[in-house]
């Protein structure tokens, strides 16, 4: 598994959106490092980390082993995040997920509580896809594997997944974003779609955790609005909601300053 990892002190796992890989946390990364070791792993088959064991290249500092192969889902990703904190001899950290990535957190979440020191959900919803969505999800995966993703994926989630005022006024992000996703394996979408796709309603889960919770949307985010935040929030008991102004569904990717704001006043007042 490869994972950019910066910082010292309090460990955070940063676990990145779809259709792209760690590399979307830089500007977050670079804000919190000076005060917590940040830890941004690639997800199974996304990024730079492998789909399959047998495809991991041999290991450097910042690779770490899969356990083996797994099939598609958010628990099989929570997994992989545990063999990694297992990896680098950390008993727990604190966890933030944006998207899918707060998908894999809340499987985290209902798999081990006990090693999540604080929980920050961006962007993200607990509940399962509808039939619809699920359906469309793996069509996606269907077609990532039959025609790779060069020349659509990144035109068909775009404008989704970036807020109006990025798409107006951020090219740059725009551009990073775009390329982001046009470097994305097709395995990987694939994979990570049927993940995602497979996801169970993670309401209980968030009723059942204890420990301090953050909410982070953008109130731009059109895919997981802002009263779906509030929602989740409330389900938390110890949760906290923070709206990021001008951020749509990558919030992280958008308003990198911003977020990492709002983390860092939470994680000083939690810890």
């Amino acid at each position: 598994m490869h994972y950019v990892e910066s910082g010292a002190g309090t460990p955070l796992v940063l676990l990145h959106a779809f259709p792209v890989d760690a590399r979307m946390w830089d500007g977050v990364r670079t804000e919190l490092d000076a005060h917590f070791r940040v830890l941004a792993p690639d997800q199974r088959g996304m990024g730079q980390s492998p789909l399959h064991e047998a495809a991991a290249p041999e290991l450097t500092s910042g690779d770490s082993p899969w356990p083996d192969e797994r099939e598609p889902s958010p628990d099989s990703a929570a997994e992989d995040v545990l063999a990694l904190l297992d990896e680098l001899r950390l008993p727990s950290a604190y966890v933030a997920g944006c998207s899918m990535g707060g998908y894999v957190a809340m499987a985290l979440a209902r798999r081990a509580p006990e090693r999540i020191d604080g929980l920050i959900l961006a962007d993200t919803k607990a509940e399962a896809d509808s039939t619809e969505q699920r359906d469309n999800r793996l069509r996606v995966a269907d077609r990532a594997e039959r025609e790779g993703t060069t020349g659509w994926l990144a035109g068909d989630t775009l404008p989704g997944i970036l807020g109006r005022t990025t798409r107006h006024r951020r090219d740059n992000v725009v551009e990073r974003a775009r390329a982001l996703v046009e470097q994305q394996p097709s395995a990987g979408v694939a994979w990570a779609q049927r993940a995602m796709a497979a996801r169970p309603d993670s309401s209980g889960t968030l009723r059942a955790y204890e420990g301090p919770a953050l909410v982070l949307v953008g109130d731009e985010d059109a895919l997981s609005p802002p009263e779906s935040a509030r929602d989740m929030a409330a389900l938390l008991p110890r949760g906290e909601l923070v709206t990021l102004p001008e951020a749509g569904h990558l919030s992280p990717l958008e308003t990198p300053e911003t977020f990492a704001n709002a983390v860092r006043e939470w994680l000083d007042g939690s810890g």
